[in-house]
């Protein structure tokens, strides 16, 4: 009897311990980015950061990646979430940009998926999320990652007159997508590491574009200029795609503004920057729809087919706004800004029922060449697949939104 006794309070004593264990175990979580809760009252950008958070708990899982990558789109959506965490101070957001960059880059500052010897510019971006990172760990692999993507640049393939290749496989092509993908990432770092010496180099890929890519007739800029003339899609006087696409535009004015962020005022390139960013938005602004936003091909209105597209207005609000209140553009534009904002909240958000939100008639992708062949017509632009929330329309929706204090 006495044993029996015995086994019994032991047993009982072991079952508290356990349930001890196993509740403290569960209260000492960290809460989920599943569990996240989306408030009505939220300013837009952190609505939108919050949703993509709880779609996505692991941020390499943006654009529905399955493993981890190194690529364009994650550091744009991670750029606008660290912007936002400048101006609300969420400990969520440099964690969930954290995990990212510790997903891909190794302990020898080598970058899992990245192939430095592809030279495809659009990886250069994602950079732009290390320099916080280093500034406040001082861990060597930051450095080292930063330095790998910095030898990209100084190794690319260019044209004969200097422009960045877009990538290995796009011989003598410069895109209006590139500027944004290398300028501001190489711009950050040879101010930081470089006393700003490459700053000029920096330009002439603006120079280049701008003088070879721009139409006469409406001042807007061309998908792309082939300088060799080789490539089919390529005006065989000129160089150029045929047709203006918005969000190559929107790359290209979101590259400036970023940019400027690094070129001081007497720096003898400044003002031409600043000129090109005038040039290109008060030649945007006669295409605006009365709806706030713009066209997929930005000058072909109504044409059959063609639609009011995500990503490229809220490119244009971004660099809109963002220049108006940095003193690049007249103050009228940030009206422009606030009208294409009203046009993407009104006319592309869908509010879900957990309070997230889905911006909706973003094109996924669009490019030149390749295989399957894309020939830079307006039927292959308007025909290409749209996603919701696609991240080139959600990470710059989030910096239109932080700009405008909406």
């Amino acid at each position: 009897m006495k044993n029996n006794k015995k086994h019994n309070y032991f047993k009982a004593v072991a079952l508290i311990c356990l349930v001890a264990f196993t509740s403290c175990k569960v209260t000492s979580q960290e809460p989920s980015n599943k569990d996240i809760v989306i408030a009505k009252n939220l300013k837009w950008s952190d609505k939108m950061a919050l949703t993509l958070m709880k779609r996505h708990p692991e941020a390499y899982m943006i654009d529905d990646s399955k493993t981890p990558k190194w690529d364009y789109v994650h550091g744009l959506v991670l750029h606008s979430i660290e912007e936002l965490y400048k101006k609300n101070p969420d400990a969520r957001y440099p964690a969930y940009i954290k995990g990212y960059v510790d997903a891909l880059v190794q302990e020898d500052g080598t970058i899992k998926s990245y192939e430095i010897e592809k030279y495809n510019i659009d990886m250069v971006v994602a950079g732009r999320l290390l320099f916080n990172i280093y500034n406040k760990t001082k861990e060597e692999k930051y450095l080292k990652a930063m330095q790998l993507l910095r030898k990209q640049l100084t190794e690319q393939p260019r044209t004969a007159s200097g422009g960045f290749w877009h990538k290995k496989i796009y011989p003598n092509q410069m895109w209006l997508d590139g500027l944004y993908m290398g300028e501001p990432f190489y711009a950050e770092y040879t101010t930081v590491f470089e006393k700003g010496k490459e700053l000029d180099d920096i330009a002439k890929q603006f120079e280049l574009i701008q003088k070879h890519a721009t139409d006469p007739k409406t001042g807007l800029l061309y998908h792309g200029w082939d300088e060799s003339k080789a490539m089919p899609w390529a005006n065989k006087e000129t160089g150029t795609s045929p047709n203006f696409w918005s969000r190559a535009l929107g790359w290209y004015v979101m590259a400036l503004v970023d940019v400027l962020d690094y070129f001081p005022k007497d720096h003898p390139k400044q003002k031409e920057l600043v000129g090109y960013l005038n040039n290109a938005s008060a030649s945007l602004a006669k295409y605006q729809d009365k709806s706030g936003l713009w066209y997929q091909v930005t000058d072909k209105g109504g044409k059959e087919g063609n639609y009011l597209e995500a990503s490229g207005s809220a490119m244009f609000a971004y660099a809109y706004a963002k220049g108006a209140n940095k003193g690049y553009l007249p103050a009228n534009y940030k009206k422009l800004a606030n009208k294409a904002f009203d046009g993407l909240t009104k006319k592309l958000i869908k509010v879900e029922a957990d309070g997230g939100i889905t911006l909706t008639e973003a094109c996924a992708v669009a490019g030149l060449g390749g295989n399957p062949y894309r020939d830079g017509s307006y039927e292959y632009y308007v025909k290409e697949r749209k996603k919701d929330n696609d991240p080139k329309a959600t990470g710059p929706f989030i910096l239109a939104a932080l700009e405008l204090n909406r």
